[in-house]
């Protein structure tokens, strides 16, 4: 049975594992990937008999908007409905919120608009490329 917790505490390798089950750039930043929860509004954890198989964390302005920067399912536990558990979660938590953004790619925009989100065909990703540290 999944469990679904608010919870920021996670070993470089269970986020390690989850990220490169998905094929994830940040896999390669376990620690990083680590560190960074902490800055999320919510995050929010599915587990089987203790093991990480899925993820959502999102940020807020405390009022009116929320972005979900990461919502992800282990590989081999896609397609059971976690993701979904996840998402509704998501927006029971930011209920009267003005509104909840996030960034889908491929084919994920028909599991978004099956509960409840609609594309913005006006709005335009721009990325910055990475600032080198020194």
């Amino acid at each position: 049975m999944i469990e679904y917790s608010e919870d920021k505490q996670f070993t470089t390798e269970e986020l390690g594992t989850l990220f490169s089950s998905v094929k994830w750039e940040e896999a390669k930043y376990p620690a990083r990937l680590a560190r960074s929860m902490q800055g999320f509004s919510l995050v929010i954890s599915a587990r089987e008999e203790g093991r990480l198989v899925g993820l959502l964390a999102a940020m807020d302005d405390g009022e009116m908007a929320a972005y979900l920067h990461y919502l992800l399912v282990a590989s081999d536990f896609q397609r059971q409905g976690i993701g979904r558990e996840l998402l509704l979660h998501a927006q029971k938590h930011y209920a009267g919120y003005e509104r909840i953004l996030l960034f889908s790619e491929g084919t994920a925009e028909a599991f978004y608009r099956s509960l409840g989100f609609v594309t913005l065909h006006a709005a335009s990703m721009i990325c910055c490329l990475p600032i080198k540290r020194q």
